[in-house]
């Protein structure tokens, strides 16, 4: 059985004070639940991570951090690497989100480089992708998505699917109120895991959590974990919500019953 994954892209929202509460809390209310399968996961700015991990010590919330940079170390001002993200001892890494890619220009390859960084210090890369608006009205939806999967994992070797995880993220539906259907987010799904079928073990496809981002929330996530090869969301404005989130932990919870 493949695991659900609920997590929380914070963008650049909430402070040292704001996240040390929702953590708090987070792990206070799940602490009675048997999540089985069900990873609940949380992407804070990048100044409050430690206190995220201090936080969720010890507890089943996991800690992401919302970018990394292509560079080990040196004269990068402003910039963080992997090796000091690994020395948090933080296990996940979201790369190539639509917003990166908009407001900072990053390529398919920068995204395949930073893979490679996380690689190296054993953390586990979230990696976005998906259409635009103009993409989707042009039908190009199947184009882009098969294009960005392979220039994101031209010549990484996958074994058993747990190497990384995929988010979907059509970028129409990226805070807009737009949600794709369950329908037309499954159909995306399940390009996706045909094409991993197609070029990897059949156990990549079979156990790689593939996630669906775009304005995600309690009302609409039943629907979409219903659908065959959607293994959970990535999720913005409504994981900054401690009850909004928790419910949609619940909820994937619930969906393994």
């Amino acid at each position: 059985m493949r695991k659900i994954i609920i997590a929380g892209n914070w963008k650049m929202n909430k402070g040292l004070s704001d996240t040390r509460e929702f953590v708090k809390e987070l792990v206070d209310t799940i602490s009675s639940l048997e999540l089985k399968h069900t990873i609940p996961l949380i992407a804070p700015a990048y100044p409050f991570l430690q206190e995220a991990l201090r936080e969720s010590f010890g507890s089943a919330v996991q800690i992401a951090a919302q970018n990394v940079s292509l560079h080990s170390d040196g004269a990068f001002t402003g910039e963080v690497s992997a090796t000091m993200l690994a020395s948090l001892g933080l296990k996940y890494g979201i790369i190539g989100h639509s917003e990166r890619r908009q407001y900072h220009e990053e390529t398919d390859s920068d995204v395949l480089g930073k893979m490679h960084k996380l690689f190296e210090q054993k953390i586990t890369p979230i990696l976005c992708i998906g259409e635009t608006l103009a993409q989707r009205d042009a039908n190009q939806t199947a184009a882009t998505i098969l294009s960005q999967l392979k220039g994101c994992l031209h010549g990484v070797e996958m074994h058993s699917g747990n190497e990384i995880v995929i988010a979907y993220e059509p970028v129409w539906a990226i805070g807009t109120g737009r949600t794709a259907t369950p329908e037309q987010a499954q159909e995306v799904h399940a390009l996706i895991r045909k094409w991993l079928r197609d070029n990897y073990p059949s156990a990549v496809a079979e156990n790689m959590a593939i996630l669906y981002g775009g304005s995600v929330k309690p009302d609409n996530l039943k629907s979409l974990l219903a659908c065959e090869d959607i293994d959970g969301g990535l999720i913005g404005g409504a994981s900054l919500k401690v009850d909004d989130f928790v419910a949609m932990v619940k909820i994937a919870n619930d969906s393994l019953a």
